[in-house]
């Protein structure tokens, strides 16, 4: 008779433990440690990370592709604010959230409001069609609003717009010491100072192997993936979305420049005023690499206008080239408008310019600025005049000699098509036949094993 209460009350306890556990359990499960992150299975689950400031410090990830259609306005919960940033790890798995909607007049908007710390990380997920507007306010992005350190990779934004004040971005609105990796954007974006299609302001950061496809407006500071960059560096990125700009400042890849660009290039048309170029609209600092730096969009300005770069003041330009139509009024290039002080080598111009004054087939105008071993197509500019440079034939542009004779590097810098295309820049060093951008022990074992089986390597 004592044994029965006994055993009823061990299963009432035993019940009210299980049913305890279930009703605490957070998001889909998980704890939020790095071996077992929270789990996020919903709308409800982001949501709920919003409104717990007390995980933003915890690691999640992503097991479904999650709809937040049913959240607009403000109604959703971004994640992390300036008091209270988000500083763990996101993984969203090669998931999807789609219709993310957020819409006010307020500083710091994005998915992710405001990241942190040098470990926090933002990965592997895909943004579909969000619709993030920051009315006049500053750093707006559709994933990650203001980024101070810590890391986004493998992320990417499928259409979609975002809009605000200053630091807007398709991904990112500003970026302060991050790191940016293997991204990309074809979300339309518009701004006033400082906008992007992928970032609106990387300072002191680092944006590598990404890519913007979607239309950008604004004002000031205008590029089709950075609007300014600041001290950072850009490596490995393009653009194929038309610019348009306002004022000063617009670049098919990048509107103002103080930081160094390398292994990129533009293909967008892109439409400014002043400082306008195909690549840069402003250079202040450097643009050079051995591969991939160049633009090839059409481009219509009305001051400093040129095929790569509409200003270069001070900045160092080598081993570029401009293939797309140049128009301007007043200080005018093929490939710069107005260079001051600066460095240009190693570059061509094969652009048709037309201009009102100060016009040139490869330099507008220059003043106490270098050019050396750098060529324009007279052919094709329409212009036998040039504020630096030397012109040639279409057919001498397309001769491997007329460039070998000035030393330029044909073995890993360059290549062309004789007689057939103008010089183009390797993507991959000579010699480097399984494509890792390194020439090695790989490479000569490739070739032996193709030599051996008789065939070309």
């Amino acid at each position: 008779m004592i044994r029965q209460p006994i055993l009823a009350l061990a299963v009432v306890v035993l019940l009210g433990g299980l049913s305890g556990s279930v009703w605490a359990q957070k998001y889909s499960g998980g704890t939020g440690e790095p071996n077992n992150p929270y789990r996020i299975g919903d709308a409800n689950d982001m949501q709920q990370i919003g409104a717990n400031p007390d995980d933003w410090d915890a690691h999640f990830v992503m097991v479904k592709d999650i709809n937040l259609a049913d959240y607009t306005g403000t109604q959703f919960n971004i994640v992390g604010n300036v008091a209270n940033a988000f500083t763990g790890v996101f993984d969203g798995n090669d998931h999807t959230i789609s219709n993310f909607t957020y819409v006010t007049d307020a500083n710091g908007i994005g998915l992710f409001a405001y990241i942190n710390d040098a470990n926090a990380e933002i990965k592997d997920l895909t943004l579909i069609e969000p619709n993030v507007d920051g009315g006049t306010m500053d750093a707006v992005g559709s994933l990650v609003g203001a980024m101070a350190k810590g890391t986004v990779s493998g992320c990417g934004i499928q259409g979609g717009s975002v809009s605000g004040l200053q630091c807007t971005g398709a991904l990112v609105g500003w970026n302060y010491q991050g790191t940016i990796s293997n991204c990309y954007a074809t979300a339309v974006v518009s701004g006033h100072y400082h906008t992007g299609g992928l970032v609106g302001m990387n300072y002191l950061g680092t944006i590598w192997n990404c890519y913007a496809g979607g239309r950008v407006c604004g004002e000031y500071s205008t590029g089709g993936v950075v609007g300014r960059n600041t001290f950072g560096e850009i490596s490995a990125c393009y653009a194929t979305g038309a610019v348009h700009g306002n004022n000063y400042w617009t670049g098919g890849l990048v509107g103002w420049n103080e930081g160094t660009i390398s292994d990129c290039y533009a293909k967008g048309s892109v439409d400014g005023n002043d400082h306008t170029g195909g690549l840069v609209g402003c250079n202040e600092c450097t643009i050079s690499d051995c591969s991939n730096c160049f633009a090839t969009g059409d481009v219509t300005g009305n001051a400093n206008v040129g095929g790569l770069v509409g200003l270069n003041e001070g900045g160092m330009i080598s081993n570029c080239y401009a293939t797309g139509t140049v128009d301007g009024n007043d200080y005018t290039g093929g490939l710069a408008g107005y260079h001051s002080l600066g460095t240009i080598s190693n570059c061509y111009a094969a652009t048709a310019v037309s201009g009102d004054a100060n016009t040139g087939g490869l330099v507008g105008y220059n003043i106490a600025g270098m050019v050396s071993d750098s060529f324009w197509d007279v052919n094709t500019s329409g212009l036998k005049i040039s504020d630096g440079g030397t012109l040639k034939t279409t057919a001498e542009m397309q001769t491997e000699s007329t460039f070998t004779d000035a030393g330029w590097d044909f073995i890993e810098i360059w290549n062309i098509g004789e007689n057939q295309t103008y010089p183009y820049l390797r993507i991959y060093p000579a010699g480097d036949l399984n494509h890792d951008g390194l020439v090695n022990m790989l490479d000569f074992a490739i070739l032996a094993d193709r030599w051996l089986e008789g065939a070309e390597p």
